[in-house]
Order: C-alpha cells, then sequence, then structure tokens
C-alpha cells in the first residue's frame, strides 16, 4: 500500500485549504490524516472507512474540517476550513486494515504511511 499526501502550502489565517492523499495498491479499510507541529507529537486528525464513508474527527477539529473519499480516483481529502496559526504543521495520511473505530484515532494502528505536506498558517 503506498500513500501520497499533497495540497499543503502557506495560508492566512481564515482561509481554507484542502490536502489530498492517493492511496494505491492492495485495498485498505481506514485512511486517516495525522499532523505533527514543531517540538510536539504527531496527533490524530480525522479518518474515513472506504466501505461505509463512516468518519471520524479529532475533538480540536470542532467541525472546521471534513475528510472524504472519491473511490474512482482512490483518493481521500481533507478540507480545512477557518484555519488557525495552531494548525501549522506537517501532515501525513496513512492507511489501516483495522475495523474497529477505537483504534483509528491511534497512529500505532497505522501500518502505512504516506510523506507529510507542510500547512503554514500565518498572516
Amino acid at each position: 500500500v503506498q500513500l501520497q499526501a499533497s495540497g499543503g502550502g502557506l495560508v492566512q489565517p481564515g482561509n481554507s485549504l484542502v490536502l489530498s492523499c492517493v492511496v494505491s495498491g492492495r485495498r485498505i479499510n481506514t485512511v486517516g490524516w495525522f499532523r505533527q507541529a514543531p517540538g510536539k507529537e504527531r496527533e490524530f486528525v480525522a479518518a474515513i472507512t472506504w466501505s461505509g464513508g463512516s468518519s471520524y474527527y479529532a475533538n480540536f477539529v470542532n467541525g472546521r474540517f471534513i475528510i472524504s473519499t472519491d473511490n474512482t480516483k482512490s483518493s481521500v481529502y481533507l478540507k480545512m476550513i477557518g484555519l488557525k496559526p495552531e494548525d501549522t504543521a506537517v501532515y501525513s495520511c496513512a492507511a489501516t486494515n483495522e475495523y474497529s473505530s477505537q483504534y483509528f484515532y491511534d497512529q500505532k494502528y497505522y501500518a502505512y504511511w504516506g510523506q507529510g505536506t507542510q500547512v503554514t498558517v500565518s498572516s
């Protein structure tokens, strides 16, 4: 399984950004987005299942991010609106074969990782 993330960039506070993750190889159950800010540990952002499209979010998202899939393009998207400076981080997509949502929030259950894409929110 290979994952390729893209879409990061420099945006002003309050603006929006859409990250993309192209997934190739064997089909897996769930794709998640994680982020790591400078000096901080990597944290869960959101996850979605390919089969039913169920989505899961970290508490800090608070309705500002939307995760979605496009099966025709084997892609997972993370639409981020109302970006804040504290959203600045390297965002990575990852895949897991786990089916139980209790594992979606923990990076150690994700076996496949793509490279990160930098998101910088600054005026």
